[in-house]
């Protein structure tokens, strides 16, 4: 019998993976699991607790993120075990960086994962950031060559599928869909 597939769709903020992700679940017919859905507001409640403001700040990483991906590869794997393909959104810095971490990714769930790296230029995703004006972009719009500096914009360690995320959504998930083989 084979395995529904994972697909995890990585990249810096405003590279379009939610966007991508919300395109290409239903050609799967895949359920879709945003790491911000799916643990924002319990990262609230911990900000408020721990008295953090900015849901980016790195002590407010610190205490969240491994519960975070802890609550996306738990959901991952349900879904898995009942046969519904997923995909993934979120940022996967360590995954991508360490291939420790990606294998433990693949041991975790019970699927071969298929990562999916959208890049793009640094002045784009500052116009992206800038154009859609959410409030937890507001600090690195602020001072962006200090958000622009923080970001890891080299590609990923691990077997993955690099795509400029300057194309056209519908242009990625064929990108994707052929990659997979469907």
């Amino acid at each position: 019998m084979k395995r529904p597939p994972a697909v995890l769709i990585s990249g810096p903020p405003a590279t379009g993976k939610s966007t991508l992700g919300q395109a290409l679940a239903p050609r799967l017919d895949a359920a879709i699991l945003d790491l911000d859905t799916a643990t924002g507001p319990l990262v609230r409640v911990v900000s408020g607790l721990a008295g953090v403001r900015d849901l980016n700040d790195p002590a407010m990483a610190a205490l969240t993120r491994d519960a975070r991906y802890e609550t996306l590869f738990a959901l991952t794997d349900a879904n898995l075990r009942a046969g519904r393909p997923v995909v993934l959104v979120a940022p996967f810095s360590a995954e991508r960086a360490r291939g420790s971490a990606w294998s433990a990714v693949a041991d975790r769930i019970a699927a071969d994962p298929t990562l999916i790296w959208l890049h793009l230029a640094p002045a784009e995703l500052i116009r992206r950031l800038t154009g859609r004006a959410l409030a937890r972009d507001e600090n690195k719009i602020r001072d962006s060559e200090s958000f622009l500096a923080g970001l890891d914009f080299q590609p990923p360690v691990v077997p993955h599928l690099a795509l400029d995320a300057a194309q056209p959504t519908t242009v990625l998930v064929q990108s994707v869909l052929d990659h997979l083989g469907q």
